[in-house]
């Protein structure tokens, strides 16, 4: 292969990447918006409407664990296409359901799906990353392409609802969307895969056995905490904003898309923050204006709430991928795929149980605002734990050798 076919590959491969991870994000990030639809339509509580965000997280969690080491075994492209139909299927299923149920059923599909081509995908990002650093500030990008995806999916919900057209519609644009990235998948030469040694058997037990690795846990913990609360905005925020009617109307109404717009715009920003940063200090810093973000929606009620909680974003922005990165960097090459399951894993879990639970706290006292009260606690752990990351930084000596040994030190 000539060195400008390889180039034109690798720009392949990053925008198959980009473009997957906007797909799915047009269809688990717009659920802000089709939950109020959904409650009316349906005439369900809190408690049961969120299921349609802790269905899909439950089997990506589920997918994670189970299906993350099909990356390190058949490799990253088989692994891609294989999540690719599946969601692409259960999408365009949508157009026959008419019961909450029957949607409740295709979104744990869906979500088994995006446990498998997520993993193959996070997987790729190391097989076309050069240092570990490349690498953080390509899982940037490629989340910031998710946030570009959380803008598409509940501007299409809102657009479709102003014509009086069915939400369902998101998915079967999505299904399109996703048939086009197959074509892309299965034409794209991917980079040789170096798999694990022989004696290391590549299978359920093996990601199992991760969970217990310090490295893996102690990333994995942190991730959650920070994805309970960025859940706790795109699931509830739009509810909690209905009892906003003070001068800024407007900004209430737009509040969500706000949030996206400056979550999306500060992971482009991160790949350049962090060349000129170190990481643990930005982590600390902007997990602690979190932290404020939602103290003071809380002291300050739905009057701050709704400046608040958008500005949120531009503070979360960097969090995530980060994380997932540096978690990821922390194993070699061979195991990316097992370990990015275990990260999506507990990713998932915690963005299925977050809302969840914020949803049975607003029914038990009566209002969507004290579950804000909660995620408030989830922020105030995730800021401890950064700046404990900062002080002690206790993955930089393990990191410094998977540089060396993976990447040859660049």
């Amino acid at each position: 292969m000539t060195s400008a076919h390889q180039e034109h590959n690798l720009v392949l491969i990053r925008w198959l990447t980009f473009l997957m991870f906007t797909m799915f994000a047009m269809t688990t990030d717009a659920v802000g918006v089709i939950i109020p639809e959904i409650i009316k339509e349906f005439n369900l509580n809190l408690t049961q409407a969120s299921a349609f965000h802790y269905a899909p997280m439950i089997a990506i969690a589920f997918s994670g664990i189970a299906f993350g080491f099909l990356a390190d075994r058949i490799g990253r492209k088989y692994t891609i296409l294989i999540g690719l139909a599946l969601f692409a299927i259960s999408c365009f299923l949508f157009a026959l359901g008419s019961y909450f149920e029957f949607f409740v059923g295709l979104l744990l599909i869906s979500g088994c799906a995006i446990g498998i081509f997520k993993t193959g995908a996070l997987a790729l990002i190391g097989d076309i990353s050069t240092s570990s650093r490349e690498h953080t500030r390509t899982m940037n990008t490629v989340e910031g392409f998710f946030g570009v995806g959380a803008i598409i999916g509940p501007a299409i919900v809102a657009y479709l609802l102003a014509a009086k057209v069915s939400w369902i519609y998101l998915y079967i644009f999505a299904g399109f969307v996703c048939l086009l990235l197959i074509v892309i998948a299965s034409r794209v030469n991917y980079p040789k895969h170096k798999p694990a040694s022989a004696q290391d058997k590549i299978d359920v037990k093996r990601t199992i056995k991760m969970i217990g690795n310090p490295y893996a846990a102690g990333f994995s913990g942190a991730i959650a905490l920070y994805v309970a609360t960025e859940v706790a905005i795109y699931v509830w925020m739009p509810t909690f904003l209905k009892d906003y009617s003070g001068n800024a109307l407007w900004f209430a109404t737009y509040a969500l898309t706000i949030f996206f717009v400056l979550r999306a715009g500060g992971r482009f920003l991160g790949a350049w923050i962090l060349t000129k940063f170190n990481w643990t200090s930005v982590m600390a810093l902007f997990s602690s204006c979190i932290f404020l973000c939602f103290l003071g929606s809380m002291v300050g009620g739905v009057n701050y709430a709704v400046f608040l909680l958008p500005l949120s974003g531009l503070f979360m922005s960097m969090i995530y991928p980060t994380l997932n990165s540096k978690g990821i960097s922390c194993f070699n090459k061979s195991e990316h795929g097992t370990v990015a399951g275990v990260i999506l894993f507990f990713t998932a879990v915690a963005a299925a149980l977050g809302p969840l639970l914020m949803g049975a706290v607003g029914d038990l006292f009566g209002h969507v605002k004290y579950g804000f009260y909660l995620a408030t606690g989830f922020a105030g752990l995730l800021c401890i734990a950064m700046i404990y990351n900062w002080l002690k930084n206790p993955a930089e000596k393990h990191l410094s050798q998977l540089e060396i040994s993976q990447y040859g030190g660049h």
